[in-house]
C-alpha cells in the first residue's frame, strides 16, 4: 500500500478494528478456515536430492504471505518481491499505483525433501491469504493486490490448476478461488524495508490486524510444519 494509505489504516485499525478483530475474520471465507484446507490430490513430481525449489506467490499485501512462511518447516528463505510485470518498473511506489501489471509477491526457496510444492500451496489458500477475493486482500484493493500462483516449470501449473479444482469442486469456500495460475517471467525482489517487515514491526496495527493471526493460524492448524524462530532474510 502506499505509504498515505498505509498512514490511513493504521489510523483505523488502532481506533477501532484491534478490538473487533475476531468478528471481523469470521466474516471472511479465509478465516473461516479454523483447520488445513484438504491436502492435494495431486503434488509435484519427486525432486533432485539437495537442490532447493522456489515457489512465487501473490495473496495480498507481502508483509503478511512473507511473515507466515518464514515461520513453515522446510521452507529455508523468504523474500518479498514483485511479480508480474517489467524489472524496470518493479519499485514499490510504481507498483502501489497498480498500473505496472506486478503484484506483490513473496518467493518461497524450499526443501522439497520436507515440503512439497503442494503443501507450499495447502498452507498458501489455507492461512496465507483468502483466494476468493479479487483484485484485493482485506482493506488493500488493485490489481498489486491479486491472488496468483507464478509457476516456474510445467509441473508447478500442474499441482496448481488441480488443487485449485480440488477445492473449488469441494466448496471448501463459500465463493469461487479467484487466485489466478499463470507463468513466473520474473521476479524482482523489493526494497530492504520491506523485508521481515512482520518480525521488525508486530505492534504495528496493519500487522496486528492481518497477518499476526495468520501466524497464529498456521501454528494452530499446521502445528507439525510450524517453527517459532522465523527464517528471516537479514
Amino acid at each position: 500500500m502506499t505509504s498515505a494509505k498505509l498512514a490511513l489504516v493504521a489510523t483505523i485499525c488502532a481506533l477501532a478494528a484491534l478490538p473487533a478483530m475476531a468478528g471481523f475474520h469470521q466474516a471472511t471465507a479465509h478465516a473461516a478456515v479454523a483447520s488445513a484446507l484438504p491436502a492435494p490430490a495431486v503434488d509435484s513430481a519427486p525432486a533432485e536430492p539437495g537442490k532447493l525449489e522456489t515457489a512465487v506467490l501473490s495473496g495480498g499485501c507481502f508483509w503478511g504471505v512473507q511473515g507466515v512462511f518464514e515461520h513453515v518447516k522446510g521452507v529455508k528463505k523468504v523474500y518479498a518481491g514483485y511479480a508480474g510485470g517489467p524489472g524496470s518498473m518493479a519499485n514499490y511506489e510504481l507498483v502501489s499505483t497498480g498500473t505496472t501489471g506486478h503484484a506483490e509477491s513473496v518467493q518461497i526457496a524450499y526443501d522439497p525433501h520436507e515440503i512439497s510444492y503442494g503443501e507450499v500451496l495447502r498452507i498458501f489458500f489455507s492461512v496465507a491469504t483468502d483466494p476468493t477475493q479479487l483484485n484485493q486482500q482485506f482493506p488493500d484493493e488493485g490489481p498489486q493486490y491479486r491472488g496468483e500462483v507464478f509457476y516456474a516449470t510445467p509441473d508447478q501449473k500442474r499441482v496448481a490448476e488441480a488443487y485449485i479444482r480440488q477445492l473449488n469442486t469441494a466448496h471448501v469456500f463459500q465463493k469461487p478461488i479467484a487466485t489466478r495460475v499463470d507463468a513466473l517471467h520474473g521476479f524482482y525482489k523489493a526494497e530492504n524495508y520491506h523485508q521481515d517487515y512482520l518480525v521488525h514491526h508486530p505492534d504495528q496495527p496493519y500487522i496486528s490486524t492481518y497477518d499476526l493471526p495468520k501466524v497464529a493460524m498456521l501454528r494452530q492448524a499446521f502445528p507439525d510444519r510450524y517453527v517459532a524462530k522465523p527464517i528471516t532474510v537479514f
